[in-house]
């Protein structure tokens, strides 16, 4: 099955999607928008034109574990999506995504602009393939 993963920033959004075999995670763009109204409808029109069968939202939640208002505002939007798709959409822990995502760009040698317009991209991939292993090793238990 199709997932998307989202990246849920203030003025940019990462998207990410992975193929049907969820084994491979790819960066699908960014969408700049501040209206969360707005972006909930993009977001549900990617998934539809990836013909998704779930969603998973980042969740920032602090380094305790502790949720602050990026957290509570990444749940109001996963409610959002909830009320204009007809596809599960659930959280996903994404703390320390950003700061891997710029690790991999350091690696890449990728600056400036182009940074800035891959690194939303590149952090919701990081998230969906947390999920894929989440989903892999709970498939993997449920199995023994």
């Amino acid at each position: 099955m199709r997932i998307l993963a989202v990246d849920l920033g203030k003025a940019r959004t990462g998207l990410a999607v992975c193929d049907e075999g969820e084994l491979l995670a790819s960066p699908a763009g960014v969408i700049q928008e501040y209206n969360r109204e707005r972006l909930a409808a993009a977001v549900a029109a990617k998934a539809g034109e990836y013909r998704v069968g779930e969603i998973v939202v980042g969740l920032p939640r602090n380094m305790d574990g502790s949720e602050g208002e990026s957290a509570q505002s990444a749940r109001v939007f996963a409610e959002q999506l909830r009320a204009l798709i007809d596809v599960p959409v659930h959280m996903q822990d994404e703390r320390g995504t950003t700061i891997t995502a710029h690790g991999y760009l350091n690696d890449t040698d990728t600056r400036g602009k182009k940074r800035k317009a891959v690194v939303d991209a590149v952090a919701a991939t990081i998230i969906l393939e947390d999920y894929l292993m989440y989903r892999r090793n709970r498939k993997h238990l449920s199995n023994n």
